[in-house]
């Protein structure tokens, strides 16, 4: 797969680094099968928080029983649904094979939500919880940070202060990591405009010098250790808008200073900002 001319665009696209790694492992030339996805299983069997092992299977059609509609049923039985030749679902299996532990967490909070609402009103609303957790799952990015200074700005919105006055440190001591399946489509033809729903995760220095799979291994941990503690991922404002493109080196356009001007896209945010919070150069 990693042979045609798309695929090999995205092993080059700093945007994918994740999933570099699994994209390589892919051995077909085109769009890979159910089978050739479970394939990568067997070397690196995958574990719902039911128990039961992962696999990825064709949809269910019609009108399905609880226990057969999405979340339900991966949560049941391990298997996720998945349509052949579909970009969205594709990225879907590329994540779990890339974050399994985070998205077994994230699987358990629906069913749990969806099981919970069905006691109390028949299933018929879907609560925030289930919406911060869908956000995280379609649009997710997990960013990380040495430096407490530097998260902050994020959280204020300071774009040209983060991307550009302290553009060498973001380099060295932050770091940006897609999640979301549904941002990874978007991320094929990437375009101004393009945002991210940041949960940030404060790590230690010596982080920025471990090898990738070691840096993955981490972040899927540490985030299905933050969603196994009910508290958080209740809201959507505990996730903060991270326009994508303008993380260094993501785009050669990020390279002047003057692309950080376009405040329909670094917006001044939708948090109140302390006097002299952001600094101009």
């Amino acid at each position: 797969m990693k042979q045609t001319p798309e695929w090999n665009s995205l092993l080059q696209s700093m945007l994918f680094a994740p999933l570099h790694s699994v994209i390589s492992a892919l051995k077909t030339a085109g769009f890979p099968t159910l089978e050739e996805l479970n394939a990568l299983l067997v070397a690196h069997p995958i574990v719902v928080q039911s128990g039961c092992e992962l696999r990825f299977v064709e949809q269910g059609a019609g009108r399905l029983v609880f226990e057969q509609q999405y979340e339900p049923r991966c949560y049941l039985t391990g298997e996720v649904q998945t349509r052949q030749d579909n970009w969205h679902d594709l990225f879907n299996a590329l994540v779990w094979l890339t974050y399994p532990r985070a998205k077994a967490a994230i699987n358990a909070r629906h069913y749990h939500a969806l099981t919970d609402v069905a006691v109390a009103d028949a299933g018929s609303e879907r609560g925030a919880a289930r919406d911060t957790n869908t956000l995280l799952d379609e649009s997710g990015v997990i960013v990380v940070y040495a430096d407490e200074s530097l998260a902050e700005l994020l959280r204020n919105f300071c774009w040209r202060e983060l991307f550009w006055q302290r553009r060498e440190q973001v380099r060295s001591e932050m770091g940006f990591y897609l999640f979301g399946h549904g941002l990874y489509e978007k991320a094929r033809q990437p375009y101004i405009g393009m945002t991210g729903q940041g949960l940030l995760l404060a790590v230690e220095r010596a982080f920025f010098t471990w090898p990738q799979a070691q840096q993955l291994a981490h972040l899927d941990s540490r985030v299905a250790d933050y969603l196994a503690e009910a508290e958080h991922c209740r809201s959507t404002r505990e996730l903060v808008p991270v326009p994508l493109l303008g993380v260094p080196g993501w785009t050669v356009d990020n390279e002047s200073a003057a692309y950080y001007d376009n405040t329909a896209y670094f917006r001044s945010g939708r948090r109140p900002v302390a006097d002299n919070a952001c600094t101009q150069d």
